[in-house]
């Protein structure tokens, strides 16, 4: 694969451990620096990789050894990191939603292209065998003409879990734009972009209590919907009902079902990489197993990075800035529903990337 891409980190916070251990095995990447507001905090991780060290997130936009921007900052972060990324003339790869707006988004998107740069985004965790499985079996017509789908998302909120969980609660955060990236991009991954959405929104309570941590106790406001719902119409005419929520005690409903005219299919968590896909065929009374058959077995966060970095003769990566543009839109047009009451139309579509190959 040649010489080593070489990838600068922005943001420690809880999700980097999984990409730094994703990066620390692949031959061809190389973490050669590392930056975040807390810099007792970087320093801790450079100390851990002996090729990187820790600097302001200044010296690592300007570096020259930093092909590559890791983006894993909070939400109101990403555009301000991945624009002056891209203004330094490097490649981006941001963690979900592409950015807190959808204009910022779209800004991104422009000045990567006016620049000549790449853009990746998360989630990848619908690379691995879990959605690509549901994909294959929906691609070779196994459930006949996909007509609907369903996906849920019902939590009683991060603030049991993180130590600072603030920003799920302030713009740019809340269960749909938090969560929801995982079940919309895993949506268009099955069914094809979407054309409308149609959403509603509530907010059960006006501050949230953190649970863990040196915090404990504190109170969080909220400033944004804890309970969002809608419809997607998808360009393919399915019909997908989406709810995500950090105002309920829990679920038993699958993460997603996928109804065709013969068969339907229960789609494991996209949150998750793996997971059991298990079809229902007309007239039968069972759920069957169906083994993997496509996606990366055992992959892990980063794996998008990887798979945007290894992309070559103009080849889209798979996660790419254009389905991440698409599904925020999805999501911001939902949340602008739920305020109008009236139907809103997408005016950003993506083809979907091709199938993640058995591996």
């Amino acid at each position: 694969m040649g010489s080593s891409h070489r990838i600068g980190i922005v943001g420690l916070g809880v999700i980097s451990r999984a990409y730094l251990d994703t990066l620390a095995t692949a031959p061809d990447a190389v973490i050669t620096a590392v930056a975040d507001l807390d810099h007792a905090r970087a320093e801790a991780v450079a100390a851990t990789l002996p090729s990187a060290r820790a600097v302001s997130v200044a010296e690592l936009l300007g570096a020259d050894d930093v092909d590559v921007v890791l983006n894993l900052t909070i939400p109101a972060a990403h555009a301000e990191i991945a624009l002056a990324a891209i203004a330094a003339g490097k490649d981006v790869y941001g963690e979900k939603p592409l950015a807190a707006t959808f204009g910022d988004a779209e800004e991104i998107m422009r000045a990567a292209a006016d620049a000549g740069v790449r853009v990746g985004s998360a989630p990848d965790t619908v690379l691995g065998t879990g959605t690509q499985t549901a994909r294959a079996v929906i691609d070779a017509g196994e459930i006949g003409r996909p007509v609907a789908a369903t996906a849920v998302m019902a939590t009683p909120g991060h603030e049991l879990w993180h130590p600072n969980p603030d920003f799920y609660y302030k713009v740019g955060g809340g269960p749909l734009l938090d969560m929801g990236p995982y079940y919309v991009t895993a949506l268009v991954q099955l069914l094809g972009p979407v054309v409308s959405v149609i959403g509603a929104g509530s907010r059960l309570r006006s501050e949230r209590i953190i649970a863990t941590g040196a915090r404990a106790g504190e109170v969080v406001e909220v400033e944004v919907d804890s309970h969002v719902t809608g419809i997607l119409e998808h360009g393919s005419g399915a019909l997908s009902t989406i709810t995500t929520s950090f105002d309920s005690v829990g679920s038993t409903a699958p993460p997603i079902e996928v109804h065709g005219e013969t068969a339907s299919l229960i789609v494991p968590d996209p949150n998750m990489f793996d997971g059991e896909v298990r079809i229902r065929r007309l007239g039968s009374g069972e759920w069957d197993a169906v083994p993997p058959r496509a996606g990366t077995i055992g992959t892990a966060r980063g794996a998008g990075l990887l798979d945007m970095l290894r992309a070559t003769n103009g080849t889209a990566p798979r996660a790419s800035g254009a389905m991440g543009l698409h599904v925020l839109e999805v999501m911001t047009g939902l949340l602008e529903s739920a305020r109008s009451g009236s139907r809103a139309a997408m005016t950003t579509t993506v083809e979907r990337p091709p199938l993640v190959p058995l591996a």
